[in-house]
């Protein structure tokens, strides 16, 4: 009869499922948020928010949760299946991306403003450079062979190193989008700390499921004697 799991690990355990819900809830409560802020349609600039939410709040989020042992929404999946999920939703989030910034650099012609003049759009559009190189390393690893890539161990290793950094870009991103101008005008008082504490919620789930994958990849040197 196998052991039982000390409590310890059980309360662990049932903590980081509930953290993974909330997780998924705060990127759907993200997005859908920003989606009824921005009634699209309206302007030109109202599709912006949309699909950046979409790809930096929800698909993003839900690409990396995918692999979570805890949290994740396709559990019963194999490994495969789990990467070619990964794949698509990492393809939408740079689609989405790539369309919401269509959108803004339009939007601010037909206006005449100038472009990247803040910290917001700055480091939008790094984090947007950054996913494209992010998912070349996917690709790299994908077709390791075909691409004749020998240090697979190595290039997993930064893919997940890289791609923590690339989504805490994105996350604050989305937080100086909040402290902008147009969120602040629509949300105020006490829910505006609330929005602002959404996107903390997934990024601090997967900072601690990245760090977890890296620490096995990581192999542990010998002490010396």
């Amino acid at each position: 009869m196998p052991d039982a799991l000390p409590p310890g690990s059980r309360a662990l355990r049932w903590l980081r499922r509930g953290l993974g819900l909330l997780a998924h809830l705060a990127a759907l409560g993200t997005t859908g948020l920003l989606l009824l802020l921005s009634r699209p349609g309206t302007s030109l600039f109202s599709w912006h928010p949309v699909f950046m939410s979409i790809a930096f709040c929800l698909c993003f989020t839900e690409a990396i949760l995918i692999f979570s042992p805890d949290s994740s929404l396709f559990c019963s999946c194999s490994h495969k299946v789990k990467v070619q999920l990964h794949w698509t939703a990492q393809m939408l989030a740079l689609v989405a991306a790539t369309v919401g910034l269509a959108f803004i650099i339009s939007s601010k012609n037909r206006s005449e403003l100038s472009h990247f003049v803040s910290w917001h759009s700055c480091l939008g559009l790094l984090t947007l450079l950054a996913m494209c190189g992010q998912i070349l390393c996917g690709l790299c690893l994908r077709f390791p062979q075909r691409l004749k890539i020998f240090s697979v161990a190595q290039l997993r290793l930064y893919h997940l190193t890289y791609g923590l950094v690339v989504y805490l870009s994105a996350t604050f991103t989305v937080v100086l989008g909040i402290y902008s101008d147009w969120f602040q005008a629509q949300i105020k008082g006490v829910a505006w700390y609330f929005c602002l504490g959404l996107p903390f919620c997934p990024a601090f789930v997967i900072m601690n499921q990245t760090v977890g994958t890296i620490r096995t990849h990581v192999p542990k040197r010998r002490e010396c004697i």
